[in-house]
C-alpha cells in the first residue's frame, strides 16, 4: 500500500492586503501628477482649439491667471476623489499595485474619498510632516489618511505566482 504524496503548503507569494510603504506610495503619487497635468493640459488644449473653431478667437489662459489656478486646482480634486470613490485608486496607484481602503478593510466611501482629497494639501502645508507617519507608523497612516479613516494597503493578488507553484508541484509529482 502506497502512501498519497505530501504536498507542501504554497508559499506566501504576495503582499495583498499589507500596508503600502512610503517609496511605493511616493512614486505612485509622482504618476498621478504626472498623468493629472497631462490630462488637464490635453483637455484645455482641446477647449481651447474648441472655442477657437466656434468664435474664431483665439483664448489665452496665461493673461488669467486665477482662472487658470481656480480650473486646475478643481481638476486636481475631481482627479483624485472621483478614482478614489470609484475604485479606491487612481491611476498612479493601479500601475504599482496599491489600493486605498478604510481602516477596517472595506472599501472606501465617496465621503472618504472627498475629506481624503481635501486634507491631501494639508500633509504639504505643514512642511511635509503630515507624511512623517507614513514612515515612523507600523499602519503607514498619513495625516489625510488618518482624518479619512483610510489606509493604503498593497492591492495586487499574486495569483501568477501561486499558479506558478502549483504547476511546479504537479510536474514534480511522480506519476
Amino acid at each position: 500500500m502506497t502512501s498519497p504524496p505530501v504536498v507542501a503548503a504554497p508559499p506566501q507569494a504576495g503582499r495583498q492586503g499589507n500596508y503600502a510603504g512610503g517609496v511605493t506610495r511616493l512614486v505612485a503619487f509622482a504618476a498621478d501628477v504626472g498623468a493629472s497635468w497631462g490630462l488637464f493640459t490635453l483637455g484645455l488644449a482641446g477647449l481651447t482649439f474648441a472655442i477657437n473653431l466656434v468664435t474664431g478667437k483665439q483664448v489665452n489662459l496665461a493673461s488669467r491667471q486665477i482662472l487658470a489656478l481656480v480650473a486646475i486646482i478643481i481638476w486636481e480634486f475631481v482627479y483624485f476623489a472621483y478614482q478614489w470613490s470609484l475604485g479606491g485608486k487612481t491611476m498612479g496607484m493601479a500601475l504599482l499595485g496599491i489600493r486605498v481602503v478604510a481602516t477596517d478593510g472595506d472599501p472606501i466611501t465617496p465621503r472618504q474619498a472627498v475629506i481624503r482629497t481635501i486634507t491631501l494639501p494639508l500633509s504639504f502645508l505643514i512642511l511635509g510632516l503630515g507624511f512623517i507617519g507614513i514612515l515612523l507608523n507600523k499602519d503607514r497612516h498619513a495625516l489625510h489618511d488618518r482624518l479619512a479613516k483610510t489606509v493604503v494597503v498593497y492591492s495586487w493578488d499574486a495569483r501568477a505566482a501561486r499558479l506558478r507553484w502549483l504547476a511546479k508541484q504537479e510536474s514534480t509529482t511522480p506519476a
